[in-house]
């Protein structure tokens, strides 16, 4: 069912699915029925308590002045023996602010684009640490890697910190697996669909230039000065943009006016002939694209303002979390011995469920710190705790570490 629909639909409609407010409005109709008792799974919203404790734990236990950044890819990109990001700001500093927002942001939104689950028996060895780091963050600081290499430049001798859409064009596959180190004996989930998505990220930048000026990913930060007032720019729009700007890159899933909606699934209890009511949005890797940008488009002069407009992130850390304490529950206990695509009724319902929950945990914790949602943003939960607590949680449990529901990763989602 996930292609081209002829559901009946306005302009609005498809403006309305590109929007935090309707992931959190189809996600809370899920979480309802999931409480009514119509779903895969069952909530045991007395957990979310436990769940709470075990995030500010994690949280103090990684930050205890609570000086915490926002959950971005930049908190992949160093490890305990090498501070990368000191490194590369120190290679950017002869550059202008505006200058050095447009090659971070070449850089973050390459990493973020090429990271989805790498699966258990893939590792990345840095030879000069001497470090084999794994999933995420191997991911993040192979396309760290591979970007100061200039792998991804036209003139990687000359200049080879930027992001150049024709280069991106011309990669191949030996390229990626050269990069990430992909071996017989080092194998890693979807690089064929990561390689999709690179190209076709070079591809739209250079049709779109109304959003991109200049054929790279980071011109977007000249976009975004354009439409702002005072220098003002709301988180929401920074998704509606990237959405936008991008939204041609994902795979062929659902198309509504011309638009691809990206991560946007049919959920088939709510499928009727004559609407659009079935869509359900989560827009994930959008929104964490939209979260590690905002510190770079910061340095350029803009502030970005309204930061928990934006969703939590349904991704298998976050809602392995929920299912690992209690709080949700396979109503089946045979259906965890079974893998899912991420367009399964059960996925999608636990994507749905890790949204609302996420909000509900963030609440309790801000309660119990006593702090605001300004003084505390989402971001800031996701970074400083339910990330690594879901991660900490799946090592105790099971060996490498892996979700408690087994997805198959098309390189795209998660």
């Amino acid at each position: 069912m996930n292609g081209p629909i002829d559901f009946k639909f306005t302009k609005d409609d498809v403006d309305e699915i590109l929007t935090p407010a309707c992931i959190r409005k189809k996600a809370s109709f899920i979480y309802n029925s999931a409480l009514e008792g119509s779903t895969f799974f069952k909530v045991n919203e007395d957990k979310y308590e436990d769940v709470a404790d075990y995030v500010l734990k994690t949280i103090k236990e990684n930050y205890p002045e609570l000086e915490i950044p926002f959950h971005s890819r930049w908190g992949h990109f160093n490890s305990e023996k090498k501070n990368r990001i000191d490194s590369l700001s120190d290679k950017l500093a002869k550059y202008d602010p505006m200058e050095i927002s447009r090659r971070e942001i070449d850089l973050v939104i390459l990493s973020v684009l090429l990271d989805a689950g790498a699966g258990d028996k893939w590792v990345y060895s840095d030879k000069e640490t001497g470090e084999e780091i794994n999933r995420s963050e191997g991911l993040a600081i192979a396309s760290f890697d591979m970007f100061c290499r200039g792998t991804f430049s036209n003139t990687p001798e000359l200049d080879p910190l930027r992001v150049d859409a024709e280069k991106l064009t011309k990669l191949n596959v030996e390229d990626l697996e050269k990069g990430f180190q992909v071996t017989k004996d080092n194998p890693l989930e979807g690089v064929e669909g990561r390689l999709n998505l690179v190209k076709s990220l070079g591809s739209t930048i250079l049709k779109n230039k109304k959003f991109f000026n200049t054929p790279r990913p980071g011109a977007i930060v000249d976009y975004f000065h354009s439409i702002v007032h005072e220098g003002d720019l709301e988180s929401s729009d920074i998704l509606k943009t990237m959405l936008n700007a991008l939204g041609s890159i994902w795979p062929g899933r659902i198309n509504l006016g011309g638009k691809n909606l990206g991560d946007v699934w049919i959920y088939k209890p709510l499928v009727n002939a004559t609407s659009i009511d079935c869509l359900v949005p989560f827009h994930k890797l959008s929104q964490w694209l939209s979260y590690s940008l905002i510190e770079s488009l910061e340095k350029s002069g803009l502030k970005v303002m309204h930061i928990d407009q934006l969703t939590g992130l349904a991704e298998y850390r976050n809602g392995g979390l929920f299912v690992d304490l209690g709080a949700f529950e396979l109503r089946d206990k045979s259906l965890e011995q079974k893998s899912y695509l991420p367009q399964e009724d059960l996925i999608i319902e636990w994507r749905a469920l890790t949204i609302i929950g996420l909000d509900k945990v963030a609440s309790l914790i801000r309660k119990k710190l006593k702090l605001s949602s300004l003084d505390f943003p989402l971001p800031k939960i996701l970074e400083g705790g339910t990330w690594h607590a879901g991660r900490k949680v799946a090592k105790s449990l099971r060996p490498g570490g892996g979700p408690p529901i087994k997805i198959i990763s098309d390189g795209t989602v998660f």
